[in-house]
């Protein structure tokens, strides 16, 4: 049994754990600091420290490790109070006493146990996620002074250099500014015309198709129409076709589909196989119908009875 690891739950939780017959292990609340000097951050957490005086049984940490570990009360009293003698003997022989999580301790010359918090676990659970960390000091200030302490010591001035320029300069900028306004103007122009010209061109040879269309074709046949007899007894009636589905899924494989038409086919429905849709997928259907309002009527009702995502697929 590792007592430490239970005494460390504790204190997550509770600000005073006592270990019967050793003593307390006492947590408080500590604030956020900045150290300037070493430009750490370090979030809130408890400090944890250790009272010898309280060593009177108050029963928490035997009730928690008897209830975690399935043990009676009266027993688990007995393995605390051993470990504890334990401990003590550890510490009589003059030897350091490393608890996980916690800290160490270690008996001085008087007698007086002295005790060195762990600062690797923060028993704050308000802080949980939040670690220290060393930020990077910024030197802005630092170099702004060595700045002004050389421009004190050897002063300077920066002259900017003037470029000549010769008077012709100007005018070649305005003229070259005028040549390429001209020239993207007349590139445009002659685009422009080039594009009137085909268009001009289609439509004509369109016109003159249509024109031979017309001159070709027949309007009138001076030839008697010729009814032809049709026979009642060989028309009959086509079926119309079912063009409204009832969905019942769409499968990735056509294995699952027929797995699906089985069941329902099964269950009384007249299911069939649909095809594929535009992604790839498998439609299986309940029925399908030629009525719109039949397959809405039997849409309702696989709704309340069967599945809630069957949906109508209408097919024109």
């Amino acid at each position: 049994m590792v007592l430490e690891h239970y005494i460390s739950d504790l204190l997550y939780r509770y600000n005073c754990v006592v270990v019967p017959g050793f003593g307390a292990f006492l947590s408080q609340h500590k604030s956020a600091q900045l150290n300037k000097q070493t430009h750490s951050f370090h979030p809130p957490s408890k400090s944890l420290s250790f009272n010898k005086q309280l060593s009177s049984n108050d029963g928490l940490l035997v009730s928690y490790i008897a209830e975690v570990e399935k043990c009676p009360y009266e027993e688990m009293l007995g393995r605390v109070m051993d470990k504890v003698e334990q401990w003590k003997h550890t510490l009589e022989q003059g030897e350091r006493l490393s608890l996980e999580n916690i800290g160490n301790l270690k008996s001085n010359q008087e007698g007086h146990i002295l005790f060195q918090p762990s600062y690797e676990v923060n028993h704050l659970t308000s802080s949980f996620g939040l670690s220290s960390y060393v930020s990077v000091p910024i030197t802005r200030e630092v170099l702004k002074k060595e700045v002004v302490t050389m421009e004190e010591k050897v002063p300077f001035i920066i002259t900017p250099e003037r470029r000549k320029e010769t008077s012709l300069r100007p005018y070649l900028k305005y003229a070259a500014v005028l040549l390429l306004a001209l020239s993207t103007g007349l590139t445009g122009y002659r685009f422009y015309n080039e594009s009137l010209e085909q268009k001009q061109i289609v439509v004509e040879n369109a016109q003159e198709k249509v024109s031979k269309s017309i001159q070709e074709a027949t309007f009138f046949d001076t030839a008697p129409l010729e009814l032809p007899t049709l026979n009642l007894k060989a028309v009959t009636k086509s079926p119309e076709i079912a063009t409204h589905h009832i969905v019942a899924g769409a499968f990735r494989f056509k294995e699952n589909a027929d797995k699906k038409i089985s069941e329902l086919k099964r269950r009384g429905y007249d299911a069939h196989y649909l095809g594929t849709n535009d992604h790839g997928l498998h439609m299986v259907t309940y029925s399908s119908f030629t009525d719109v309002n039949e397959a809405l009527q039997n849409l309702r009702a696989i709704k309340s009875t069967q599945s809630k995502d069957a949906w109508l697929l209408s097919i024109r």
